[in-house]
């Protein structure tokens, strides 16, 4: 199963998923920097200094070597090139051929299926391409957003996670949804 290199870049109907590159430095930035953006991940808003630490490891960041490896990859829009978010495919184990997936879009490109049809694409190259076994994706209760996404994808919920972390000065907890190979061939 390692080392495992997906063909990229990854191409939806709408949605070219790629490898990062220096180019993508001021589009991340602007996502990553912002509140509304940030408030739904462990990070407070980016700074400029570590969107640079960021985009110059993530163009790297496109195989599975070992356990905990993430796939990250910007998600553009084929049509016009827009940078609209990044994704991750992480493995999470190869013993037990379990991986994850997540998103953040940029709030300007919300609201038009992007977020599914990225994450739709994961799990078919987890599944299919990396021949996982089991899936996860998980948000903070409050991403109601999110939430909608992984149940659109026809993931369980499985978890609800009550105030399990301790992010950003409070308590927060978790929706943990899961889909197996079995159920995503059916």
């Amino acid at each position: 199963m390692l080392p495992f290199n997906p063909t990229l870049p990854l191409e939806t109907e709408r949605l070219c998923l790629r490898a990062f590159t220096r180019d993508d430095l001021e589009p991340l930035l602007d996502l990553h920097a912002r509140d509304d953006v940030a408030r739904w991940l462990y990070r407070p808003p980016w700074t400029r200094a570590f969107a640079e630490e960021q985009i110059a490891k993530r163009p790297a960041m496109t195989a599975f070597r070992e356990d905990g490896d993430p796939i990250l990859l910007a998600i553009v829009e084929r049509e016009s090139g827009t940078f609209v978010g990044d994704a991750m495919l992480r493995l999470l184990t190869v013993e037990h051929r379990s991986g994850e997936i997540g998103f953040v879009l940029h709030p300007d490109h919300q609201g038009r299926g992007y977020a599914t049809e990225a994450a739709r694409e994961l799990l078919r190259v987890g599944f299919e391409d990396a021949r996982l076994h089991r899936m996860i994706a998980r948000c903070e209760t409050r991403n109601t957003a999110s939430a909608a996404v992984m149940e659109r994808l026809g993931m369980r919920r499985e978890a609800h996670l009550v105030e399990n972390e301790w992010v950003k000065g409070e308590w927060q907890s978790e929706l943990v949804y899961a889909l197996l190979e079995r159920e995503w061939t059916s």
